[in-house]
Order: C-alpha cells, then structure tokens, then sequence
C-alpha cells in the first residue's frame, strides 16, 4: 500500500540537527496519520506521499521547511514573584497572550536573581534538520482516527 492522505505510516525516526548532532531518535517506531493533521512537519509528510514499506530517506530541511526562525518577540522576563511555585528551568508554562487572548506555551530558559527569562519559540526554532526516515508498515486509517486526527493502538495515540 502506498502512503496517502488518511493512511497510517509508521516510521522509525531520527532527528538530528545539520552538523549531524542527534536531536532525537525513536526506540519504538511511530505511527503518524497522514494527510495535513499536524501530526510531523509538512516537509516530512511530502517526502512520504506515494512511498510503501522498506522506503527510507535522509531529507535535509532548512529552518524554514523545519519549525522556521527564532522570533525574539516571543522571549520575555517575569518576576520572579510571579512565578508559580517549582517550576524549574526547562519547564514549560502557559501565558494568556494579553492582544489575542490565546494562551502560548514558553519555555522557563533561565532563572536570573529576581527575573524568569521565558522563550515561546519552538526549543527548534532557527535550526536546520536533518531527519532519517524508514517506512515500516502502512495502513488504511480508521474512521475513529481520521475523525480523532492521529494514530491509535499500537505505537500510536492510546487513550
């Protein structure tokens, strides 16, 4: 079967950034509903259009094909005061966006003498990737997963 939209591939993953440094690697192969959902970065998801098992690829994708430029609007300082308890550096934080009213996830990136400095870019953000893919299996995704928007059972979303 080859992949398409509303079909399961489930892929052995590795990220690693353009030098080559490993980002991350998947022990266990992952399942990943295709077609549009969000659920990995366009540019993956177009290097597996059309593929079937056994397909492997190394792509090489830019900043703006990856998670796109660091935007240094997104970093800002609190007090530390207002900072909820044990939250430590590395730790993530929801803040309502005072203009939209949206809440944004930041990242707790330092904790300096009174001030938290937060950063709300993606931890990948201004980083070029190098991902290796190999395609194990692919299937036909259910009407459940479609609707939900990802992989269920094995190596995929459990609920």
């Amino acid at each position: 079967m080859k992949i398409a939209k509303d079909t399961i591939a489930t892929l052995q993953l590795k990220v690693a950034d353009a030098q080559g440094r490993l980002i991350e690697a998947s022990k266990e192969p992952q399942a990943l509903l295709v077609g549009g959902y969000g659920n990995t970065l366009p540019a993956i998801e177009e290097a597996l259009m059309g593929q079937e098992a056994g397909f492997q690829a190394t792509l090489d994708l830019p900043v703006d094909k990856a998670f796109g430029p660091r935007d240094e609007s997104l970093t800002r300082s609190i007090p530390k005061a207002d900072f909820p308890p044990g939250v430590k550096v590395g730790g993530q934080l929801e803040i309502r966006d005072g203009d939209s009213g949206e809440f944004r996830r930041y990242h707790v990136v330092k904790i300096k003498g009174p001030q938290v400095l937060l950063d709300g870019n993606h931890p990948l953000a201004g980083v070029a990737l190098k991902v290796s893919l190999k395609v194990v299996s692919v299937r036909a995704a259910s009407e459940e997963e479609i609707a939900h928007g990802h992989a269920h059972g094995e190596h995929g979303h459990h609920h």
